[in-house]
């Protein structure tokens, strides 16, 4: 089975560092029917008191309301892909090889495999460069 690649907005939104902040956010895009398949916070080490927020995908004109009113807007800074595929040992490391030997430099990764497929997200800074990686990835299987 190839490997399914997209580009994705993420989204990112501010949290406050308490118990609930997160859930504040997270409540706000239910309400509104997001289907989130993935989701990262984490504290904000340069901002005490302060986290971010990183969610994909906001899809429909009432989630995407939500979000921004919630405080959330698409990620400028972080040019994401979407990757599927069936999940075997090493696949991290052969994804990453071949990014690194097309010369990608990846801002982050996050992925996680349920069953027998993974996902991953991955980011780059640079569309430039998210469009090679897309390139990348669609050969490898």
């Amino acid at each position: 089975m190839a490997f399914k690649v997209s580009r994705v907005d993420t989204w990112a939104a501010s949290i406050v560092d308490q118990p609930g902040g997160l859930a504040e956010k997270l409540a706000a895009l239910a309400a509104a029917g997001a289907n989130l398949e993935f989701v990262v916070a984490r504290r904000a080490p340069d901002k005490p008191g302060a986290g971010v927020v990183f969610v994909a995908p906001i899809k429909g004109a009432a989630a995407v309301r939500a979000a921004k009113k919630a405080g959330f807007a698409p990620s400028r800074s972080l040019q994401s892909i979407r990757v599927l595929g069936p999940d075997k040992p090493g696949q991290g490391a052969k994804i990453t090889q071949a990014l690194a030997a097309a010369g990608i430099n990846l801002r982050g990764l996050t992925a996680a495999a349920i069953g027998r497929k993974f996902v991953s997200y991955i980011a780059t800074d640079k569309p430039a460069d998210a469009a090679k990686a897309m390139r990348v990835l669609k050969r490898l299987a």
